[in-house]
């Protein structure tokens, strides 16, 4: 039973500990076939990269406790039918994920507690106080004292690297300390059973991938795509009173339900195979709440990307729209991480597409909750809307451009970005193109920038219902050599044909008064 005295399902959100979920009788999706892969494989170092609450932690518990021997809590589920001898392993959890670590003290006390713990459970008094020498011999006695290989699960691993990218000597710091640590997973190999880490990126230079060349990276495996997640089978199996309660609230039919589900919060591909999966987190949210919200988009603000924006000048619309090998996707360099590996590895991008014969991945926005959320927190970065004024700003646009309201909108534009601070470059086209991309696409409109025709290239292309808007932008020109642009191009030409309206719009942006000045429209 996964229902409470009421009848209602018990929804396990944010719920990491697998003992205690199944002790509580919460709703659980069987991931545990995914163990068997492992334990059958052969290998002895994994590691698997997740975007945040996406069920890392929960996987990570998952193992604890088979490798723990408790058999009673895997009743019913798939691991309980294995072919295994359930004996008791020493497993040693390291769970990085406790701090924010904007000190390097903060590093060294969630280190030392948990060296503390475990040298008080196989009775080591230290002889050292080096960290990564404790924990070595930690590893060792484990061995001694139980005969089996150690079990070490480390969930994100990669955190304190990640809470620094931007601060050079914490970063440095936590860098040298963990490739210390984890480089007893090379020294203790006769002494472990397996080891398996969670986080975000597979960093390049840290000792743990470049001294362990046997390591199953398993983040994009196909035959590991579905360890986190939902997929839609399983939505439709294991969450049949949820997609209920929904319809009922809705005052709609299932099918109905499923088709907005999809549309919010699936999406997700971890491999070349066309797997798609749903966020955990947000499933979870919705069926509980039993009300459509950006749940996983509101539980943690992009800074760090937010930071990589402003660093880097990205253009969005290639961004969001771009185009790599696969190596570009699992891997991350500390000391200039690429845009496109962290908007991928973070969950904000997702593969749309595989070219299988070039290698060539084909990289977008998974679904509306992400796309809308960010786009959301987003803006405020461009523009200073302000985060509470961000939903009638996008009512108000979607009301002007479905109806061809041209000056309202290019008033509304000229006055958003009238209130941009000094601090963003504004004498760049690019950051103009990218809070202008922002609007339109959150009014849920058919947009694209640098819009290739025969004849040339639209800077921003924009289709409604009833009307095709052809934006041409000068950068301290004139609106009349922008109007022009599109007219001796003829930008209009392949939308002339239908029944909607071309409607021209030459507007220039003056890096002086940084706003839009003036704006002809045919």
């Amino acid at each position: 039973m996964q229902e409470d005295m009421a009848g209602n399902v018990r929804y396990p959100i944010g719920q990491q500990s697998f003992e205690e979920l199944r002790r509580r009788d919460c709703l659980y999706v069987d991931k545990t076939r995914f163990i068997e892969k492992i334990v059958d494989s052969g290998g002895q170092y994994y590691f698997l990269g997740r975007p945040r609450r996406f069920g890392k932690s929960l996987f990570l518990n998952t193992l604890k406790c088979f490798f723990e021997g408790k058999r009673h809590l895997f009743k019913g589920l798939y691991a309980d039918t294995m072919d295994w001898d359930w004996e008791t392993y020493p497993v040693l959890k390291l769970d990085l994920n406790t701090e924010k670590y904007k000190t390097p003290d903060a590093l060294d006390a969630v280190l030392e507690n948990a060296l503390l713990n475990w040298e008080r459970e196989y009775g080591i008094v230290p002889e050292v106080r080096n960290l990564s020498a404790r924990f070595g011999n930690v590893i060792r006695r484990a061995y001694e004292m139980t005969g089996k290989g150690v079990v070490v699960l480390v969930d994100e691993y990669d955190k304190p690297l990640v809470n620094n990218l931007h601060d050079p000597k914490n970063f440095e710091y936590c860098r040298d300390r963990l490739a210390a640590l984890y480089s007893n997973f090379k020294s203790g190999a006769d002494y472990i059973r397996l080891v398996f880490l969670t986080g975000v990126s597979r960093f390049a230079h840290l000792s743990v991938f470049s001294d362990l060349n046997n390591i199953n990276d398993i983040t994009l495996d196909d035959d590991f795509a579905e360890i986190c997640g939902m997929t839609e089978c399983e939505l439709r199996s294991d969450f049949k009173e949820g997609i209920k309660d929904l319809a009922v609230k809705y005052k709609t039919d299932e099918e109905i339900i499923v088709n907005r589900l999809r549309t919010f919060y699936d999406g997700y591909r971890f491999s070349d195979d066309e797997t798609y999966i749903y966020n955990p987190y947000s499933l979870l949210n919705v069926m509980q709440k039993k009300r459509f919200e950006k749940y996983w988009i509101a539980s943690g603000t992009p800074t760090l990307l937010m930071e990589e924006l402003k660093r880097f000048d990205v253009d969005l619309e290639s961004l969001i729209h771009t185009r790599c090998n696969q190596s570009s996707l699992t891997g991350l360099d500390l000391d200039s991480p690429s845009p496109i590996a962290l908007f991928f590895q973070t969950g904000y991008l997702t593969i749309k597409d595989v070219d299988l014969d070039t290698g060539i991945y084909t990289l977008g926005f998974p679904n509306e909750e992400v796309k809308a959320g960010f786009l959301e927190y987003l803006l405020p970065h461009y523009l200073n809307t302000g985060s509470q004024s961000t939903p009638f700003l996008v009512s108000e646009f979607v009301r002007e451009f479905r109806e061809g309201d041209v000056d309202g909108f290019m008033r509304r534009m000229q006055s958003l970005f009238a209130s941009i601070s000094y601090r963003m470059r504004m004498d760049q086209e690019i950051n103009v193109h990218n809070g202008l991309l922002m609007l339109m696409l959150l009014v849920g409109l058919s947009v694209r920038t640098e819009y290739c025709t025969s004849s040339g290239r639209i800077d921003l292309f924009v289709a409604t219902d009833k009307y095709y808007y052809i934006i041409e932008l000068k950068l301290d020109g004139t609106a009349k050599e922008a109007l022009d642009q599109i007219n001796s191009h003829g930008y209009a030409l392949p939308f002339a044909i239908g029944n909607r309206q071309v409607i021209k719009i030459g507007a220039n942006f003056s890096t002086k008064t940084r706003t839009l000045d003036e704006w002809e429209v045919e």
